[in-house]
């Protein structure tokens, strides 16, 4: 397998983390969800995070079987529908930038 992390680095607006958490929850999920040959979808909000986790926001992390399924989805409807919806995302609720690293699934577990 492979994952296909995406880190959100930076902050979220004052005030905005319960509209944010239900925002990734309710919207990008759901789109994340549909990436095709997407094995599994895991998101980790920084709150939550375990110690020694690192201190994003927001993990987002999509599986696939191998590298040829990670690009068949990031060319897939789903994630060009993701990226509107995750700028909408940004633009509402977070000051920062989204950095994304591709890993063996295996060697580098992310636990919600």
């Amino acid at each position: 397998m492979i994952t296909r992390y995406a880190l959100f680095e930076g902050t979220v607006k004052e005030g905005q983390t319960p509209a944010f958490r239900k925002f990734v929850n309710e919207k990008l999920v759901p789109i994340w969800t549909q990436f095709d040959g997407a094995v599994e979808v895991r998101v980790m909000f920084g709150e939550d995070r375990d110690e020694g986790a690192p201190e994003f926001p927001l993990i987002l992390a999509i599986s696939y079987e191998d590298t040829a399924g990670m690009e068949k989805a990031l060319a897939c409807d789903a994630r060009f529908k993701s990226r509107e919806v995750t700028g909408e995302m940004v633009e509402l609720y977070f000051d920062g930038r989204i950095h994304h690293h591709v890993m063996a699934a295996n060697a580098h577990p992310l636990t919600a």
